[in-house]
């Protein structure tokens, strides 16, 4: 599927795109708020600034997409690959992120209000001057995360989640790839 024949898809009210291949597709301001993009590839994809509200995105692969300032508002995203994406200033409130895996993504200025990264993978990732209030943190992997500047208040974290693994502590993330099934 291209972009073209997606869009035309969305605007006659299709809303069901699983397993769609949209690899580096330029999808830029697009409003594709309520889609199911479950098991899609839409690794490479700009989505910046788009409309992405209360979508799915269950077991997406988004390595390497720009979600820059994109509105992903209530939107589910559990086992989903964001590995090295940007998501720079994303509106991220409410987002259910359980078991993702944010690996070196950017995520700085993300507004991740309320946001549920239990499980997530996210070490190496930078995370400063993100609003993680009221976020669910537990069994997170911060390590090595960068969380300058980040509001922490009110997020359920424990100990563990701050200092993470020690034994993982020498791992480089920089050459992280991801090999899933999409």
């Amino acid at each position: 599927m291209n972009v073209k024949q997606l869009l035309k898809r969305y605007k006659t009210g299709e809303r069901d795109f699983q397993k769609a291949n949209l690899h580096q597709a330029n999808l830029c301001g697009a409003d594709l708020s309520g889609a199911n993009f479950s098991g899609a590839d839409l690794s490479g994809a700009d989505l910046s600034k788009a409309n992405l509200k209360g979508c799915n995105f269950d077991r997406a692969n988004l390595t390497d997409a720009d979600l820059s300032e994109a509105d992903l508002y209530d939107s589910y995203m559990v086992d989903v690959n964001l590995i090295g994406a940007d998501c720079i200033g994303a509106k991220m409130k409410q987002v259910n992120l359980s078991c993702a895996d944010l690996r070196t993504a950017n995520l700085a200025r993300a507004h991740l209000l309320r946001a549920k990264l239990t499980d997530a993978q996210v070490s190496g990732a930078d995370l400063s001057g993100a609003n993680l209030s009221y976020a669910h943190l537990m069994g997170c992997n911060l390590n090595e995360a960068d969380t300058s500047g980040a509001n922490l208040t009110r997020a359920i974290v424990t100990h563990k989640e701050i200092i993470g693994n020690a034994q993982n502590t020498r791992v480089s993330h920089k050459w992280v790839t991801w090999a899933g099934s999409c």
